[in-house]
């Protein structure tokens, strides 16, 4: 792909991350054409190393690490520490996520860089953040998960609290820490100046549920676990068919009507127990009765296809396979085919936006270790 034809072409990101949160935000934004050199230490992110692997490469590494150009540096020796610091100066962002005082330590904080570059924007992506009493504490997804209160509010009523099963916390800390870098360097092209962005996964997790938000901070109550089925909506949830199961979204009394025309029982739209959103989360129970009444008949598509007929919201549920393999996943250009030179043609995810004038896929595999160590070198050398 051209990259004048891209929105972030010309914008070059120092990369100091690994593992997941950090490697996802910057592979966001060499889909979009900035020049992302991932520094990495003489072993290698540790993404590397961690399955599933497909001869011998790292699947989740190819992933997160899609677009970028990789140069081995030990910071811990003097000439790499140098080298970094000179990338820094002819970088327009820096994202690093070690924990907080480690890059102040070798002496590549923001306010060190910054004062050589001052418009280099500047994100440390970490657990907890760089201020507050868990800055120090270390974290992986599971942590943030549990300490943000979503495994509370995840699984069967009666049953455990329960992970999502996706790395939610580290996504979410990547997306906004690519949120905040656009914000910065859209503030800078207005004052020239550049700023620090600090992410925790913990505030990020937390910002993504806003309904637990809204729910403890305006109506001072506690989520609970409510399995399958909204916690304040009905019917809105998995209902079992007589194959399968399929989920149903009803919000407005309008949708209700209609659902219930559907399921045969219209005169459930006009009951007193049902009147409303709030009474019909109250009265779920009953509905599910109805719902199991009249689905125990049919497949999980038959009963989609007929609520879907009438306009309700239904889907069967699909596995994480059949969704990326669907031909909307595909109309929407969500992968794309990279060519790895061990791996030949390597499907890879996208970013999800679709800009104009900005065509999708033409991106390059996830880099070998130092692969553009040599090439990113003799670039320093050509603008002393």
């Amino acid at each position: 792909m051209p990259q004048q034809q891209q929105p972030l072409a010309g914008v070059r990101v120092l990369d100091f991350t690994r593992v997941l949160a950090g490697p996802y935000a910057t592979a966001l934004m060499a889909d979009l054409g900035a020049d992302v050199i991932k520094v990495e230490a003489p072993d290698g992110d540790e993404y590397r190393h961690v399955g599933p692997f497909r001869d011998g490469e790292s699947a989740l590494f190819q992933t997160v690490n899609r677009g970028k150009r990789s140069i081995v540096l030990d910071l811990r020796a003097p000439d790499d520490l140098a080298l970094a610091r000179r990338l820094a100066d002819r970088a327009d962002v820096v994202v690093e996520n070690f924990r907080p005082g480690v890059m102040a330590r070798l002496g590549l904080d923001a306010a060190t860089l910054q004062a050589g570059n001052a418009g280099l924007v500047y994100a440390s992506v970490s657990g907890f953040g760089q201020g507050g009493p868990n800055a120090a504490r270390p974290a992986y997804d599971i942590i943030v998960q549990a300490m943000a209160g979503l495994m509370a509010q995840t699984g069967e009523a009666d049953g455990p609290p329960t992970m999502v099963g996706e790395a939610l916390a580290d996504v979410a800390g990547g997306l906004f820490a690519a949120w905040g870098i656009m914000v910065a360097l859209f503030d800078r092209s207005r004052t020239g100046r550049g700023r620090v962005v600090d992410i925790a996964l913990f505030d990020a997790l937390l910002s993504m549920m806003p309904t637990a938000g809204a729910r403890v901070l305006v109506t001072d109550a506690d989520p609970v676990r409510t399995g399958n089925r909204h916690a304040l909506s009905a019917p809105f949830g998995v209902y079992p068919a007589g194959q399968g199961h399929f989920a149903v979204a009803v919000l407005n009394d309008k949708l209700f009507a209609a659902f219930c025309h559907v399921i045969g029982r219209p005169e459930l739209a006009a009951d007193p127990r049902f009147a409303g959103d709030a009474a019909r989360r109250t009265n779920e129970p009953q509905l599910a009765e109805a719902i199991a009444g009249w689905a125990g008949t049919l497949t999980a598509a038959q009963a989609v296809a007929a609520l879907s007929a009438a306009g309700v919201p239904a889907s069967e549920l699909a596995t994480a396979r059949q969704a990326w393999l669907s031909d909307q996943a595909q109309a929407r250009g969500l992968s794309s085919v990279a060519q790895h030179p061990a791996l030949g043609p390597l499907s890879l995810p996208e970013q999800p936006v679709h800009f104009s004038d900005s065509p999708r896929g033409g991106r390059r595999a996830a880099p070998a270790l130092d692969q553009h160590g040599a090439q990113i070198r003799a670039e320093l050398e050509d603008v002393q």
